[in-house]
């Protein structure tokens, strides 16, 4: 039974009346390209990226409309990547223990314009999360070289995060292809959950939903109110030096400050903290007089500095100040429903109609 030869998009067709019962590609390797049979079964769409200078056995088999059976197989020569410069990605952040609320960063090493709709689906397919135990997740394009992966709620505890790229030898545009790329794995801890209560001036932290301690905190007074919504760790210093003018408070003016602060586990890029404050005793529990980080006392702070870790979840409620931006001063990226979340994404998700005689390898991937 005749079959159309594919071509770029690695589309296996009938020519006549009937329908495709198995479809597979394999490389050298004997590694299966992903793909899908439609539901009238006329055609299979390959759903993985095809890579420069491999080749691909392809096998086909169908029946026609009277139930005979018919076959074809078929190489397929991909060509060589032509010289030049590679895309490829960095990952981030290092290896290690996070919390569960830590996104994925994937750095590109040249911008893929949002105009280019398909180079960005072939990048987006290639960039590669995994985890155990699964959970659902999409990358988020922040600008035209940086995304974001998280899930659709926070990471489980104590979960393995696999990232990898299949970029490599990757047609991309016609004069870009993918490079190799350093594999990550990161692994998660307890969830950690501090929620900063602004207007009862208190802080509860939760351990894998239990409760374990509660703070007495300060806040950002009028004029300098602490940013609301969800915040991650970025890390911890033990000691840092505040000063005003870093946040536009001039010298001279009642507000400056110039001082040591310890336990200081930092929350933006712009320098919001949540910190020791032994001069705010008076204050904690009872109002907001800070330039912005959240106070607390020395044992706290020490406490709180020993039990949280980068990644983990600063959710500031009832407040008083602007709700902290989404990218551009550290991770806010769980200030966006889901929904939100997956308009950054170039990949529309692929209906999933396999037949009865389709194997699993045959399934569709995003």
């Amino acid at each position: 039974m005749p079959l159309e030869e594919p071509a770029g998009s690695l589309t296996v067709r009938l020519r006549e009346e009937g329908h495709l019962t198995d479809v597979s590609a394999t490389d050298a390797q004997g590694r299966h390209l992903a793909g899908w049979i439609s539901s009238d079964g006329v055609c299979w769409h390959s759903t993985a990226p095809l890579r420069a200078g491999t080749r691909y056995l392809l096998r086909a088999t169908a029946e026609d409309e009277d139930g005979m059976p018919g076959q074809a197989s078929w190489v397929l020569e991909m060509p060589q990547p032509p010289p030049g410069s590679r895309l490829t990605a960095a990952f981030g952040p290092a290896s290690g223990v996070y919390g569960v609320g830590q996104p994925v960063v994937a750095e590109l090493s040249q911008p893929v314009p949002a105009r280019d709709r398909q180079a960005r689906r072939t990048v987006e397919r290639s960039l590669q999360v995994t985890s155990q135990p699964a959970v659902e997740g999409s990358w988020h394009w922040v600008d035209d070289s940086t995304l974001h992966y998280r899930p659709r709620t926070y990471w489980p505890a104590h979960a393995t995060i696999q990232v990898r790229s299949g970029l490599d030898r990757v047609h991309v545009t016609d004069t870009l292809y993918g490079g190799p790329s350093q594999p990550l794995t990161l692994t998660t801890g307890d969830r950690i959950e501090a929620v900063t209560d602004v207007a009862a001036h208190e802080m509860t932290v939760q351990r894998n939903g239990r409760t374990v301690r509660t703070i007495a905190v300060t806040t950002g007074k009028p004029g300098f109110r602490t940013r609301g919504g969800i915040k991650v760790v970025l890390g911890k210093e033990h000691v840092v030096r505040m000063r005003g003018d870093s946040i536009g408070i001039a010298r001279g003016t009642s507000d400056f400050y110039d001082l040591p602060v310890s336990y200081a586990t930092r929350l933006t890029w712009s320098g919001e903290f949540v910190h020791a404050a032994p001069w705010s005793l008076e204050s904690q529990g009872a109002e907001n007089v800070s330039h912005g980080c959240t106070g607390m006392s020395t044992d706290d702070a020490a406490w709180f500095y020993d039990t949280i870790r980068p990644g983990d979840i600063v959710d500031v409620i009832h407040g008083y100040g602007a709700p902290m931006t989404v990218f551009d001063n550290g991770y806010g990226d769980w200030n966006l429903t889901w929904k939100q979340w997956r308009t950054g994404s170039s990949l529309t998700r692929i209906p999933h109609h396999p037949t009865t005689t389709a194997p699993a390898r045959l399934l569709p991937t995003l």
